[in-house]
Protein backbone atom coordinates (compact mmCIF):
# COMPACT_ATOMS: atom_id res chain seq x y z
CA UNK A 1 0.00 0.00 0.00
CA UNK A 2 2.95 2.37 0.60
CA UNK A 3 3.73 2.16 -3.12
CA UNK A 4 0.38 3.75 -4.00
CA UNK A 5 0.92 6.59 -1.51
CA UNK A 6 4.19 7.68 -3.10
CA UNK A 7 3.31 7.22 -6.80
CA UNK A 8 0.66 8.44 -9.23
CA UNK A 9 -1.05 5.05 -9.28
CA UNK A 10 -4.35 4.87 -7.43
CA UNK A 11 -6.19 2.01 -5.76
CA UNK A 12 -9.04 1.04 -8.09
CA UNK A 13 -11.20 -2.03 -8.58
CA UNK A 14 -8.38 -3.87 -10.31
CA UNK A 15 -6.08 -3.56 -7.32
CA UNK A 16 -8.93 -4.04 -4.85
CA UNK A 17 -9.84 -7.40 -6.43
CA UNK A 18 -6.20 -8.51 -6.41
CA UNK A 19 -5.75 -7.57 -2.75
CA UNK A 20 -9.13 -9.09 -1.83
CA UNK A 21 -8.06 -12.37 -3.43
CA UNK A 22 -4.93 -12.45 -1.27
CA UNK A 23 -6.93 -11.65 1.87
CA UNK A 24 -9.84 -14.08 1.39
CA UNK A 25 -7.79 -17.12 0.42
CA UNK A 26 -5.01 -16.15 2.82
CA UNK A 27 -7.43 -16.11 5.75
CA UNK A 28 -8.76 -19.53 4.79
CA UNK A 29 -5.24 -20.93 4.74
CA UNK A 30 -4.36 -19.11 7.93
CA UNK A 31 -6.92 -21.13 9.88
CA UNK A 32 -5.25 -24.37 8.84
CA UNK A 33 -1.82 -22.99 9.70
CA UNK A 34 -2.84 -21.69 13.11
CA UNK A 35 -4.36 -24.99 14.20
CA UNK A 36 -1.04 -26.70 13.45
CA UNK A 37 0.88 -24.52 15.90
CA UNK A 38 -1.56 -23.38 18.57
CA UNK A 39 -3.73 -25.22 21.05
CA UNK A 40 -6.92 -24.01 22.66
CA UNK A 41 -6.75 -25.46 26.15
CA UNK A 42 -5.68 -29.07 25.68
CA UNK A 43 -7.07 -29.41 22.17
CA UNK A 44 -6.13 -28.12 18.77
CA UNK A 45 -8.58 -26.14 16.68
CA UNK A 46 -11.06 -28.28 14.80
CA UNK A 47 -9.95 -29.45 11.37
CA UNK A 48 -12.19 -28.12 8.63
CA UNK A 49 -13.93 -30.99 6.81
CA UNK A 50 -12.91 -31.09 3.13
CA UNK A 51 -16.41 -30.17 1.95
CA UNK A 52 -16.52 -27.14 4.27
CA UNK A 53 -13.11 -25.97 3.09
CA UNK A 54 -14.17 -26.40 -0.53
CA UNK A 55 -17.43 -24.55 0.13
CA UNK A 56 -15.50 -21.61 1.62
CA UNK A 57 -13.10 -21.60 -1.34
CA UNK A 58 -15.99 -21.73 -3.80
CA UNK A 59 -17.75 -18.86 -1.99
CA UNK A 60 -14.62 -16.73 -2.12
CA UNK A 61 -14.17 -17.64 -5.78
CA UNK A 62 -17.74 -16.62 -6.59
CA UNK A 63 -17.24 -13.27 -4.85
CA UNK A 64 -14.10 -12.61 -6.88
CA UNK A 65 -15.78 -13.84 -10.06
CA UNK A 66 -18.72 -11.49 -9.49
CA UNK A 67 -16.40 -8.52 -9.00
CA UNK A 68 -14.50 -9.36 -12.17
CA UNK A 69 -17.80 -9.53 -14.04
CA UNK A 70 -19.50 -6.52 -12.43
CA UNK A 71 -16.63 -4.09 -11.81
CA UNK A 72 -14.26 -4.93 -14.65
CA UNK A 73 -16.86 -5.96 -17.24
CA UNK A 74 -15.16 -9.30 -17.92
CA UNK A 75 -17.55 -11.78 -19.51
CA UNK A 76 -15.70 -13.59 -22.30
CA UNK A 77 -12.86 -16.06 -22.82
CA UNK A 78 -10.47 -15.73 -25.74
CA UNK A 79 -9.41 -18.84 -27.63
CA UNK A 80 -5.65 -18.92 -28.24
CA UNK A 81 -4.56 -20.24 -31.65
CA UNK A 82 -8.18 -20.87 -32.80
CA UNK A 83 -9.09 -17.18 -32.76
CA UNK A 84 -6.25 -15.87 -34.96
CA UNK A 85 -5.96 -18.88 -37.27
CA UNK A 86 -9.62 -19.78 -37.79
CA UNK A 87 -11.24 -16.46 -36.95
CA UNK A 88 -13.24 -17.92 -34.06
CA UNK A 89 -14.30 -15.04 -31.80
CA UNK A 90 -14.02 -15.09 -27.99
CA UNK A 91 -16.69 -17.10 -26.19
CA UNK A 92 -19.22 -14.73 -24.61
CA UNK A 93 -20.34 -16.24 -21.31
CA UNK A 94 -22.45 -13.48 -19.80
CA UNK A 95 -23.24 -14.17 -16.13
CA UNK A 96 -21.84 -17.70 -16.53
CA UNK A 97 -18.45 -16.02 -16.40
CA UNK A 98 -18.86 -15.85 -12.61
CA UNK A 99 -18.97 -19.63 -11.90
CA UNK A 100 -16.33 -20.21 -14.60
CA UNK A 101 -14.01 -17.74 -12.90
CA UNK A 102 -14.70 -19.32 -9.51
CA UNK A 103 -13.80 -22.76 -10.90
CA UNK A 104 -10.50 -21.46 -12.33
CA UNK A 105 -9.61 -19.66 -9.10
CA UNK A 106 -10.37 -22.59 -6.79
CA UNK A 107 -8.61 -25.07 -9.08
CA UNK A 108 -5.49 -22.92 -9.30
CA UNK A 109 -5.46 -22.32 -5.54
CA UNK A 110 -5.57 -26.03 -4.74
CA UNK A 111 -3.08 -26.95 -7.48
CA UNK A 112 -0.58 -24.47 -6.04
CA UNK A 113 -1.14 -25.82 -2.54
CA UNK A 114 -0.49 -29.38 -3.75
CA UNK A 115 2.75 -28.24 -5.40
CA UNK A 116 4.00 -26.54 -2.23
CA UNK A 117 5.76 -29.61 -0.87
CA UNK A 118 9.48 -29.01 -1.40
CA UNK A 119 11.72 -26.12 -0.40
CA UNK A 120 11.49 -23.38 -3.02
CA UNK A 121 9.46 -25.43 -5.50
CA UNK A 122 6.13 -23.60 -5.64
CA UNK A 123 7.64 -20.16 -5.03
CA UNK A 124 10.11 -20.54 -7.88
CA UNK A 125 7.37 -21.74 -10.23
CA UNK A 126 5.21 -18.80 -9.14
CA UNK A 127 8.00 -16.36 -9.96
CA UNK A 128 8.33 -17.90 -13.43
CA UNK A 129 4.57 -17.81 -14.10
CA UNK A 130 3.87 -14.26 -12.93
CA UNK A 131 6.90 -13.00 -14.88
CA UNK A 132 5.24 -14.36 -18.03
CA UNK A 133 1.92 -12.76 -17.09
CA UNK A 134 3.73 -9.51 -16.33
CA UNK A 135 4.76 -9.35 -19.98
CA UNK A 136 1.32 -10.34 -21.28
CA UNK A 137 -0.38 -7.75 -19.08
CA UNK A 138 1.35 -4.97 -21.02
CA UNK A 139 -0.97 -5.65 -23.98
CA UNK A 140 -4.24 -5.32 -22.05
CA UNK A 141 -6.57 -2.52 -21.00
CA UNK A 142 -5.92 -3.04 -17.29
CA UNK A 143 -2.24 -3.75 -17.86
CA UNK A 144 -0.80 -0.77 -16.01
CA UNK A 145 -2.38 -1.58 -12.65
CA UNK A 146 -1.73 -5.29 -13.02
CA UNK A 147 1.91 -4.77 -14.00
CA UNK A 148 2.47 -2.53 -10.99
CA UNK A 149 0.90 -5.10 -8.68
CA UNK A 150 3.00 -7.92 -10.17
CA UNK A 151 6.16 -5.82 -9.94
CA UNK A 152 5.57 -5.21 -6.24
CA UNK A 153 4.74 -8.89 -5.76
CA UNK A 154 7.95 -9.98 -7.49
CA UNK A 155 9.88 -7.59 -5.26
CA UNK A 156 8.45 -9.40 -2.25
CA UNK A 157 8.84 -12.93 -3.63
CA UNK A 158 12.54 -12.70 -4.53
CA UNK A 159 13.83 -12.02 -0.99
CA UNK A 160 11.36 -14.58 0.37
CA UNK A 161 12.63 -17.18 -2.11
CA UNK A 162 16.18 -16.52 -0.87
CA UNK A 163 15.14 -17.93 2.52
CA UNK A 164 12.74 -20.54 1.07
CA UNK A 165 15.19 -22.48 -1.10
CA UNK A 166 16.84 -25.56 0.40
CA UNK A 167 17.36 -25.67 3.31
CA UNK A 168 14.28 -23.51 3.87
CA UNK A 169 14.05 -21.15 6.81
CA UNK A 170 10.69 -19.67 5.79
CA UNK A 171 7.62 -21.45 4.42
CA UNK A 172 4.43 -20.32 2.70
CA UNK A 173 2.11 -22.63 4.58
CA UNK A 174 -1.50 -22.86 3.49
CA UNK A 175 -1.81 -19.11 4.04
CA UNK A 176 0.56 -18.26 1.22
CA UNK A 177 -0.09 -21.29 -1.00
CA UNK A 178 -3.87 -20.89 -1.24
CA UNK A 179 -3.58 -17.12 -1.69
CA UNK A 180 -0.86 -17.18 -4.36
CA UNK A 181 -2.58 -19.94 -6.32
CA UNK A 182 -5.83 -17.98 -6.40
CA UNK A 183 -3.98 -14.79 -7.26
CA UNK A 184 -2.30 -16.43 -10.25
CA UNK A 185 -5.72 -17.39 -11.62
CA UNK A 186 -7.17 -13.91 -11.06
CA UNK A 187 -4.30 -12.29 -12.94
CA UNK A 188 -4.86 -14.70 -15.85
CA UNK A 189 -8.58 -13.88 -15.84
CA UNK A 190 -7.94 -10.14 -15.77
CA UNK A 191 -5.65 -10.22 -18.81
CA UNK A 192 -7.92 -12.69 -20.66
CA UNK A 193 -5.38 -15.51 -20.69
CA UNK A 194 -7.56 -18.06 -18.92
CA UNK A 195 -6.82 -20.83 -21.42
CA UNK A 196 -3.11 -20.01 -21.42
CA UNK A 197 -2.94 -20.37 -17.62
CA UNK A 198 -2.78 -24.21 -17.75
CA UNK A 199 0.26 -23.88 -20.04
CA UNK A 200 2.20 -21.15 -18.23
CA UNK A 201 1.27 -22.73 -14.90
CA UNK A 202 1.65 -26.19 -16.38
CA UNK A 203 3.73 -27.62 -13.54
CA UNK A 204 0.95 -26.80 -11.08
CA UNK A 205 -1.49 -28.62 -13.37
CA UNK A 206 0.81 -31.65 -13.63
CA UNK A 207 1.27 -31.81 -9.86
CA UNK A 208 -2.49 -31.62 -9.22
CA UNK A 209 -3.19 -34.15 -11.98
CA UNK A 210 -0.71 -36.62 -10.47
CA UNK A 211 -2.60 -36.52 -7.17
CA UNK A 212 -5.96 -37.01 -8.89
CA UNK A 213 -4.60 -39.88 -10.99
CA UNK A 214 -3.21 -41.54 -7.87
CA UNK A 215 -6.54 -41.22 -6.04
CA UNK A 216 -8.50 -42.54 -9.02
CA UNK A 217 -6.11 -45.44 -9.49
CA UNK A 218 -6.32 -46.51 -5.86
CA UNK A 219 -10.11 -46.26 -5.93
CA UNK A 220 -10.80 -48.03 -9.23
CA UNK A 221 -7.84 -50.44 -9.32
CA UNK A 222 -8.13 -52.01 -5.88
CA UNK A 223 -5.48 -49.88 -4.22
CA UNK A 224 -2.93 -50.05 -7.04
CA UNK A 225 -0.83 -46.91 -7.46
CA UNK A 226 0.49 -45.22 -10.59
CA UNK A 227 3.19 -43.29 -8.72
CA UNK A 228 5.33 -44.41 -5.80
CA UNK A 229 3.98 -41.39 -3.95
CA UNK A 230 1.84 -38.44 -5.01
CA UNK A 231 2.05 -35.61 -5.87
CA UNK A 232 4.69 -36.05 -8.54
CA UNK A 233 7.59 -34.32 -6.74
CA UNK A 234 7.39 -36.91 -3.96
CA UNK A 235 7.47 -39.72 -6.53
CA UNK A 236 10.87 -38.55 -7.72
CA UNK A 237 12.09 -38.28 -4.14
CA UNK A 238 11.05 -41.88 -3.47
CA UNK A 239 12.92 -43.19 -6.52
CA UNK A 240 16.12 -41.54 -5.27
CA UNK A 241 16.28 -37.98 -6.57
CA UNK A 242 17.57 -35.38 -4.13
CA UNK A 243 15.15 -32.65 -3.14
CA UNK A 244 17.21 -29.93 -4.80
CA UNK A 245 17.41 -31.95 -8.02
CA UNK A 246 13.63 -32.31 -8.16
CA UNK A 247 13.12 -28.61 -7.50
CA UNK A 248 15.60 -27.43 -10.13
CA UNK A 249 14.28 -29.83 -12.79
CA UNK A 250 10.72 -28.70 -12.12
CA UNK A 251 11.82 -25.08 -12.39
CA UNK A 252 13.38 -25.82 -15.78
CA UNK A 253 10.19 -27.45 -17.04
CA UNK A 254 8.26 -24.49 -15.63
CA UNK A 255 10.40 -22.12 -17.71
CA UNK A 256 9.86 -24.19 -20.86
CA UNK A 257 6.09 -24.26 -20.31
CA UNK A 258 6.05 -20.50 -19.66
CA UNK A 259 7.84 -19.91 -22.98
CA UNK A 260 5.35 -22.16 -24.78
CA UNK A 261 2.49 -20.29 -23.11
CA UNK A 262 3.94 -16.94 -24.19
CA UNK A 263 4.20 -18.20 -27.76
CA UNK A 264 0.60 -19.44 -27.76
CA UNK A 265 -0.65 -16.19 -26.23
CA UNK A 266 1.34 -14.08 -28.72
CA UNK A 267 -0.47 -15.70 -31.65
CA UNK A 268 -3.67 -13.95 -30.60
CA UNK A 269 -2.14 -10.51 -30.16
Amino acid sequence: SLFYWFTDFVVNWTTIILFLTLILFGLLGLYDDLRKFFRFGKKRARVLPPWVKFLLQASAGLVIGFLLYDKMALASVSLPILEPLLGIPPIELGWLYIPMAAFVIVSSSNAFNITDGLDGLSTGLLLIAISAFWYLASFTVYGGDIMVFIAVLIGAIIPYLYFNIYPARLWLGDTGALAFGALLAVIALMIDQTLVLPIIGGMFVIEAASSLIQLASRHFRNGKRVFRLAPLHHHFEVIGWEETKVTMRFWLFGIILAWIGLFVASLGM
